[in-house]
């Protein structure tokens, strides 16, 4: 009898890029996943533990703009860029658990990993641009689910190793992004954008990319993907931060025997990234943008059906609700990144995203910090704070689309 040899497929380079952000994204929410160590040690509450992730979205923020207003990101062949960062922020977040011994000394070390995030989500978006561009929507949609099982990861590592000390999980934190950006450097770029153009770029070209990269905004498609990304970004980390909180004031945290606020916090986190996958394939028969509304629709309705009852739902519909609404809180993430990467020129795509990161990271800040301090303030009622989120930025994007389809009539 012939044996047939096994013929070993490679994976796609897009599953490569998904895999690594994955890996890479585990330093965003890994001192979140101690929280409750945290707390304990350094006689600290909620709303500080806030400040820890609003420190990672400053240096984020900070990080973003920077690459956005200097073009490195489409200077800089960006495989090296998503390397590099990942070992800066590998070690940043190895000094926070190593040498941090109070909320000062830590935000400085979170601030230092935000900042080398930035170097790994825009740069992990302009890789599946330049390998899939003809499908971005489901490829962009497979790296943000990524992005978002590597933000639950860290509180499944913390319910895996409950008995371990907090900065143990942290650690391995920084093992898995060495991983991804090992993966990434081996990969390289794609053959789909304009090469790096590095530091021999024409000097006009250099100095007029401020303008340029602010320019995406005149587009109309580019500005109404814009309003809805703002207005998701609004609810979604402010939702992830005070999700521990929201699950241990219910009655979710002993739904699952075994499993404790980590745990669940885990699977409501990591919801999303089936939420992503789901928009993803919708894409293939729908455009992104009415999956991205969609989803912001649903994502505002669970928001504001938790603030409404959340005193009264039984722990099954709680639990439901819950799941719902962390799969739709990001699975409008990667539509409108897509719909704002086709909206831009080919060779602004790594700057353009970086922009729009950036400013709808700072909103992140705000978002995140008035939340937790009302949370410790008056309780869950606080969550009515993130349901504006969703109705701004459903309403923008209409408008601003509706907005240009007048013009185009008269």
């Amino acid at each position: 009898m012939l044996s047939l040899p096994l013929v070993r497929r490679r994976p796609s380079p897009s599953t490569v890029i998904a895999v690594a952000q994955l890996l890479g994204t585990s330093l965003w929410f890994s001192a979140n996943s101690a929280a409750q160590d945290l707390a304990r040690a350094w006689h600290i509450g909620n709303s500080d533990i806030g400040w820890l992730t609003s420190a990672v979205q400053t240096g984020f923020i900070t990080g973003t703009l920077f690459m956005a207003l200097a073009g490195l990101a489409d200077r800089f062949r960006a495989s090296r860029i998503f390397a590099i960062s990942t070992i800066a922020g590998a070690f940043f977040n190895a000094c926070f658990a190593w040498f941090s011994h109070g909320l000062a000394d830590a935000m400085l070390y979170r601030f230092l990993v935000g900042l080398s995030l930035a170097g790994i989500y825009p740069l992990g978006m302009k890789l599946i641009v330049s390998w899939e561009p003809r499908r971005t929507g489901m490829a962009l949609a497979q790296l943000v689910a990524m992005l978002t099982l590597g933000t639950a990861l860290p509180h499944l590592l913390r319910q895996l190793g409950a008995g371990l000390p907090w900065q143990t999980v942290i650690l391995a934190s920084s093992v898995l992004a060495l991983g991804g950006g090992g993966l990434i450097y081996a990969l390289g770029e794609g053959p789909h954008l304009p090469g790096a153009r590095g530091r021999s770029h024409d000097r006009a070209g250099a100095n007029g990319g401020k303008a340029a990269v602010l320019s995406a905004f005149k587009a109309r498609p580019f500005r109404a993907a814009a309003w809805g990304y703002f207005g998701h970004m609004w609810e979604l980390y402010a939702f992830w931060t005070v999700v521990p909180v929201l699950i241990s004031h219910t009655t979710l945290a002993g739904i699952v025997p075994g499993w404790g606020v980590s745990g669940m916090s885990f699977v409501v986190i990591a919801a999303g990234a089936l939420g992503c996958m789901a928009g993803g394939m919708l894409t293939r028969r729908l455009d992104s943008a009415p999956v991205a509304l969609g989803a912001l629709f649903i994502s505002g309705t669970c928001g504001a059906v938790f603030a409404l009852s959340w005193s009264t739902l039984s722990p099954l519909a709680m639990a439901i609700l819950m799941l719902v609404w962390g799969a739709s809180v990001v699975a409008d993430s990667p539509q409108f990144s897509a719909l704002s990467a086709r909206s831009c020129p080919a060779d602004l795509v790594g700057s353009a995203l970086a922009i729009q990161n950036a400013i709808g990271f700072a909103i992140t800040v705000v978002s995140i910090s008035l939340c937790t301090d009302l949370l410790a303030r008056i309780g869950l009622d606080a969550v009515w704070l993130l349901v504006p989120g969703p109705m701004v930025g459903l309403a923008g994007y209409t408008l601003t689309i509706r907005g240009g389809q007048r013009a185009m009539q008269t």
